[in-house]
């Protein structure tokens, strides 16, 4: 019962407080169009007087701009307040200022015989002087830096977006800590447009100011002069009085939100408020020296007023010689005041724990400054962006950091701290790629650069200057430049070790997603019959098989079906095989893994063992006795080398294929090739979709005195 009342307590507060504003802007009407009591009036002006200083007081202990966010809207309406209150002053003084200085109420009045002595022409002077110090400085000088920021801001803001998504690939921010910043850009860019034009208001107001006291001296004079019958003089000193009155009311409030106004659009950002930053600058003892011997000189010279310039001379060496000692007693300060800071060890400096790593040379550092549109970083956010994609989760952030034992130019790619590949790139010139389209009789003068080798796919290559783009181009060389290098070589290595990359979280991240889709499908799944480390090592192995996770309902339903029948062969009081449960998933995903390789309506190119070799690859497994690697070094080679050789014409075409064996001898051979074919994939008749053609290129023979290959089905395209 208490929570209830409180919760309805809280919820008609939080009306109360919605419903202030449009209230305060029917009284701003109201105060315009209705008469208004005398009374009511000087509430008003003390209520105008209040607001103004609350703004002058927040605006100087904001630490920086954003912090008073809402600064140009209260702008807005203290000028609306302060312009209605003239309005309903205006109709106070001239109905009812031939009675008076105190039928205005007690403010102006107030105002009228103690700030000016009731002396109107002095009234008119000091009101003056007010309006040229807010009108010609203050003013004008917040509205300049609130242009010129609000267009720097602006111009800024691409800049900065790039820059938090640099260090959100670099992993120096976390996803939640990028969206608050570049929620910050975005305010701010908002704040300081909002801002230029918030000071027309400050100057309109000064300016509707002037015009206000006019009219109520005119009007004042002839109303005093015609209606009241009063002598020229006795209405002069009547209406000019409560004139000057009610202008100098509005005109001291309106001062003080110009000054919170300059304050807020010159702020510079700091941790501390504005005093503060301000007197940790001022506390420098070496400023305040030359300052003291100055004002001293200036106290003994004949003429000057000793009595005042020495006594503030000796207050502002006192101040030198305290900022002095303070900064000498801090340097001695033994070091052991702060010994857990200087001794404490944090796992942070221990581990990196960063996943995906590039470490390049200084002579990269261009690619991935910001002042440059950091262009690798770029390339990283849409390359991790694609292979989440593809692989079915998501790519962990990339950080890329200088390594100075590295060459100028080197670069290195990393994957939990183990180096995948590394090579060179010069961030000034493009690599020209040799794809196997020159054509050298064509080419009459051939394009000159540094030779290498393309680190993704080992074509020959080129580095060039930009100024021979054209000329490889015409010449036939695909050209690229250095980020995307880098980013390709990235791409490729992720790509082929992404197994590298999945852990427990990311398999709960995909139960995670799936269960609100399909809950019981997860239920069937995890904890029971597989835990969610068989799982996470079940998508690893697939993985490893370049076997994306994209389907992952229909890769658990398939998890499902292999566990149950692992479980039917083995028996319930046995551990499940993971490997026989990976094959089993593969029996019924085999459609997802030939989709990846040929389009649907073209034949699936493979490669397959002869009878004898299927064969003697079954004993030799067989005979090992669950051994990881069953077969034989001379024979194991003797195979890599005759699938090698059968498969150079059809590699030689760019064409992908797939070597095809028995489902005992799946797994055996494809750790015997995976070192010379790392993309090719071995797969099990079992796993060839019933409605797939298949195109058998070649027949690796098992006949051991020349394990030799026949390409029956296999015939180049004169093309």
């Amino acid at each position: 019962m208490l929570a209830f009342i409180s919760s309805q307590q809280a919820r008609i507060g939080d009306t109360a407080k919605a419903g202030i504003l449009p209230v305060a802007t029917l009284l701003l009407v109201i105060f315009m169009i209705l008469p208004v009591p005398v009374t009511v009036l000087d509430i008003g002006f003390i209520a105008n007087i209040t607001i103004a200083l609350a703004v002058l007081m927040v605006a100087l202990n904001a630490a920086k701009p954003l912090d008073f966010s809402s600064f140009p809207t209260v702008l807005l309406f203290a000028t609306l307040l302060r312009l209605a209150l003239n309005v309903a002053s205006t109709r106070v003084v001239l109905v009812e200022g031939h009675a008076g200085p105190h039928s205005a109420g007690q403010v102006i009045e107030a105002f009228g015989n103690f700030l000016i002595g009731g002396d109107y022409v002095v009234g008119i002077f000091v009101f003056a002087i007010l309006m040229i110090i807010n009108l010609v400085v203050i003013t004008k000088g917040a509205g300049r830096v609130s242009e010129v920021t609000a267009r720097f801001t602006l111009d800024a803001m691409p800049g900065k977006q790039m820059a938090i998504d640099a260090d959100l690939n670099a992993g120096l921010l976390s996803p939640v800590e990028a969206k608050e910043r570049r929620q910050d850009v975005a305010t701010e860019s908002d704040f300081y447009g909002s801002m230029d034009g918030a000071s027309k208001f400050v100057k309109g107001d000064a300016v509707a100011g002037v015009l206000i006291l006019i009219i109520n001296i005119i009007g004042g004079m002839i109303l005093g002069i015609v209606s009241h019958e009063m002598a020229v003089g006795e209405a002069a000193q009547t209406y000019v009085l409560l004139a000057v009155g009610d202008a100098l009311v509005a005109q001291v409030p309106a001062l003080l939100l110009s000054i919170a106004a300059a304050a807020i659009v010159t702020r510079v950002a700091s941790p501390m408020d504005l005093s503060g930053q301000i007197g940790s600058q001022f506390s420098n003892p070496k400023a305040w020296i030359p300052v003291t011997a100055i004002l001293t000189i200036m106290g003994m010279l004949p003429g000057m007023p000793h009595f005042i310039i020495l006594p503030i001379a000796a207050l502002t060496g006192l101040f030198s010689w305290q900022m002095s000692r303070r900064a000498k007693n801090e340097e001695d300060a033994p070091p052991t005041q702060i010994p857990e800071q200087q001794n404490h060890i944090a796992w942070s400096d221990v581990t990196d724990g960063a996943v995906l790593g590039i470490e390049i040379g200084y002579g990269l550092v261009p690619l991935v400054d910001d002042r440059k549109g950091a262009p690798l970083m770029q390339r990283l956010t849409g390359i991790r962006r694609q292979l989440s994609r593809e692989l079915g989760f998501v790519i962990p952030l990339v950080r890329v950091k200088d390594n100075m034992s590295l060459a100028p130019n080197a670069y290195r790619i990393l994957i939990s701290g183990v180096t995948l590949g590394e090579d060179q790139a010069w961030p000034e010139d493009l690599l020209a790629l040799d794809s196997g389209g020159l054509d050298s009789d064509d080419i009459s003068a051939p394009v000159k650069g540094q030779a290498c080798k393309d680190p993704t796919f080992g074509l020959d290559a080129l580095w060039i200057s930009p100024d021979k783009r054209s000329e490889a181009v015409v010449s036939g060389y695909t050209v690229v430049d250095a980020p995307t290098v880098i980013a390709t070589h990235f791409n490729h290595l992720v790509a082929l070790n992404a197994n590298e990359l999945f852990g427990m979280d990311e398999a709960q991240s995909l139960l995670d997603n799936l269960k609100e889709t399909a809950p019981q499908l997860v239920e069937g799944l995890t904890p029971k019959p597989l835990s969610l480390y068989q799982i996470t090592a079940i998508c690893r192995s697939l993985l490893e098989e370049a076997v994306p996770l994209k389907d992952f309902r229909r890769l658990s339903e398939a998890m499902v079906q292999a566990a149950a029948d692992e479980a039917a062969k083995s028996g319930a009081n046995d551990l499940p095989s993971l490997d026989n449960i990976v094959d089993g998933v593969r029996r019924r995903i085999g459609s997802l893994i030939v989709q990846a390789l040929v389009p649907i309506n073209m034949p699936l190119p493979v490669i397959t063992l002869g009878a004898e070799l299927e064969t003697l690859l079954a004993q030799a497994i067989e005979m090992g006795g669950g051994a990881s690697r069953p077969v034989e070094p001379e024979l194991a080679q003797k195979i890599v080398t005759s699938v090698e050789e059968a498969a150079r014409p059809i590699m030689a075409d760019a064409r992908r294929f797939a070597i095809v064996t028995s489902p005992v001898a799946r797994r055996t051979l494809l750790k015997l090739l995976k070192p010379a074919f790392p993309e090719t994939p071995v797969l099990s008749f079992e796993e060839l979709p019933d409605d797939k053609a298949v195109e058998v290129v070649a027949v690796v023979d098992g006949r051991l005195e020349q394990m030799e290959t026949q390409t029956p089905n296999y015939r180049k395209d004169p093309a």
